[in-house]
């Protein structure tokens, strides 16, 4: 009687683990983001399609779609700014410093999200501590709340760590000699890190914008909260479409679209960087 081999036993092992996952997401994801699709198509009214056509007809919801990317554009783009040189100080610090580093990135992991977004309300509002602090210096006050920058700020803040802990993985495994290797060859510092780190950094790079752009584009409590009609973004108008119109068809046609636009970008990051290297690690064939 022959017994299973190692590698069976193994795989036996991991399925038994996976399975039950793999059946948990089926039922609370995959099932009704199919119900949600079928709507769409069932609710179209003429035609099995007039949902769609609807999305790009729409002058409401071509603006909050722009509107919705624009966002999304505006905080991976404030987030890379200020995660990069976070990430970078990060590889360059001692171990204690970077333990200290590593736990103000996850501290917002560890507070509610509509927690921090309440705190900003305050924060922000004409009247409240940034303001008072500008005042000191004779500035202000400034209008925060209800406004885009007051929207950004609150995304920004709970996107951060997803931008700083892909650069991080990446910009860790890159060795720093040879930075050191470019300089003895007459390079000066910012040559070298322009021509040297920073293409070697563009798969952490491409990985932090990518996600922090798929997140931002599904965002609903902190526009919701920090900003005004004339900052709804894509998801706020999915909640109108169920909530106050129960018109499914059009907000399963709108989720639909979301999904695409984010199977897109996750396709095109797959093209240009491994998802290994995104991580900072390095093949066993290296």
């Amino acid at each position: 009687m022959q017994t299973p081999s190692q590698p069976q036993r193994s795989l036996s092992k991991i399925s038994f683990l996976v399975v039950p996952v793999v059946v948990l997401l089926l039922i609370v994801f995959a099932y009704p983001l199919f119900l949600l699709m079928s709507r769409s198509f069932s609710d179209a009214d003429p035609a099995w399609y007039s949902t769609y056509e609807g999305l790009f007809t729409d002058s409401v919801t071509i603006t909050v779609l722009l509107r919705t990317l624009m966002m999304g554009f505006i905080v991976t783009t404030v987030s890379l700014i200020l995660g990069y040189p976070y990430a970078y100080l990060m590889t360059r610090v001692s171990p204690t410093w970077r333990g200290v580093l590593v736990a103000i990135v996850l501290l917002p992991f560890w507070t509610s999200l509509m927690a921090r977004t309440f705190a900003w309300y305050v924060l922000l509002q004409d009247n409240g501590p940034i303001n008072e602090f500008f005042g000191i210096f004779g500035l202000g006050p400034f209008s925060m709340i209800r406004t885009t920058t007051g929207v950004t700020i609150g995304m920004t803040q709970v996107l951060l760590p997803f931008m700083v802990l892909p650069l991080y993985a990446t910009l860790s495994s890159i060795d720093p000699r040879l930075m050191t290797a470019a300089m003895s060859l007459g390079a000066a510092p910012r040559r070298a890190f322009r021509k040297v780190f920073l293409p070697l950094s563009m798969p952490g790079v491409i990985a932090g914008t990518t996600l922090v752009f798929i997140l931002a584009l599904g965002f609903f409590i902190t526009p919701k909260i920090l900003g005004s009609p004339k900052e709804s973004m894509i998801a706020q108008l999915i909640d109108q479409q169920v909530s106050r119109l129960t018109d499914f068809g059009a907000a399963g046609g709108m989720s639909v679209l979301l999904l695409a636009v984010t199977g897109l970008l996750l396709f095109l990051m797959s093209r240009f960087v491994k998802p290994s290297e995104a991580l900072g690690v390095r093949g066993a064939e290296e």
